[in-house]
C-alpha cells in the first residue's frame, strides 16, 4: 500500500460518553445501575437538605408554622417530592450498606454482586412503598 493511500484510511474516532450513550447505547449491568443510583440519591439528599430543614424550622417555630407546614405537605407536588426523597434515602441507605460490605471484600464476585444489587433495589422499593402508603 502506498503512503498516500495509508493516509486516506481513517481510523475510527474515539467515542466520547454522553448521557444518551449511557442511557440507550451502553448496557450497564445491575451493580453499575445501583452504584449510579447511589450517587444520584446522595446528591439529591444533599440538595434537598435545605428544603427539609426549612420545613422543620417552620414547623418547630410555632403552632401556626406547624399548621402551615401541614397544609404545605398536603399538596400533591410536595407529597411527590417527599416520596422521591424517601426513595433517595431508602436507596442510599441500602446501597450504602452494600458498599460497606464491598469495602470488606464481601460479595465482590459476579454472582453475589448481582444478587446484592437486586436485593438493594427490591428492599428500597419495598421500603418506599411502605412509606408511600403512610404518606398518602
Amino acid at each position: 500500500m502506498s503512503e498516500a493511500a495509508a493516509r486516506t484510511i481513517r481510523k475510527p474516532r474515539p467515542k466520547y460518553l454522553s448521557l444518551p450513550a449511557l442511557l440507550f447505547e451502553i448496557r450497564l449491568p445491575l451493580p453499575g445501575w445501583v452504584s449510579i443510583l447511589h450517587r444520584i440519591s446522595g446528591a439529591l439528599l444533599f440538595f434537598a437538605l435545605v428544603w427539609l430543614l426549612w420545613m422543620l424550622d417552620l414547623s418547630l417555630a410555632s403552632e401556626a408554622g406547624f399548621e402551615r407546614v401541614q397544609r404545605y405537605a398536603a399538596l400533591v407536588p410536595v407529597k411527590l417530592a417527599l416520596l422521591v426523597l424517601a426513595w433517595a434515602y431508602c436507596h442510599h441507605f441500602c446501597a450504602g450498606i452494600r458498599h460497606l460490605f464491598l469495602d470488606l471484600d464481601k460479595g465482590t464476585d459476579l454472582g453475589p454482586a448481582r444478587l446484592t444489587s437486586g436485593l438493594v433495589l427490591a428492599a428500597s422499593i419495598a421500603l418506599v412503598a411502605t412509606l408511600g402508603w403512610a404518606l398518602w
